[in-house]
């Protein structure tokens, strides 16, 4: 998005009490963003991957720790129906879907004794970085 739609889009979000802010384009890129700072130390950053659709992917301490999958003919969103959706998006549902597992989730998902065990399932995004920033 343009840096003055971006602009209006964040003082909409501000009038509505959301810590919003507009993110900046990297070096030779246009498009701008809107950050959104969450709880638990996490920020939402909404529409700079180029897509049509309005998406945000949720970072904590620069990881990604969960995404707000792209809302289905938000690419023929005005800027009134970006910022309820932006304003009314289920963070802690996003951030669910890659944080670590408990100790709690481990047991939940052993095998009984006796049962035939799926294959484990593929390591998200999240897990990958981590693993790969610690070897």
């Amino acid at each position: 998005m343009d840096a003055e739609r971006a602009a209006r889009i964040v003082e909409a979000l501000q009038t509505r009490n959301v810590f919003a802010h507009v993110k900046l384009p990297h070096a030779g890129l246009t498009r701008h963003g809107i950050r959104v700072v969450l709880t638990g130390g996490r920020e939402a950053v909404w529409d700079t991957d180029g897509t049509a659709g309005l998406e945000a992917q949720v970072m904590r301490d620069g990881m990604l720790v969960g995404f707000v999958p792209s809302i289905p003919g938000s690419e023929n969103f005005g800027d009134a129906q970006i910022v309820e959706a932006i304003a009314t998006a289920d963070y802690d549902r996003a951030g669910a879907a890659s944080r670590p597992a408990t100790p709690r989730d481990r047991v939940a998902a052993a095998p009984r004794p006796g049962t035939v065990s799926a294959p484990p399932s593929p390591l998200g995004l999240a897990a990958r970085l981590r693993r790969t920033l610690r070897d």
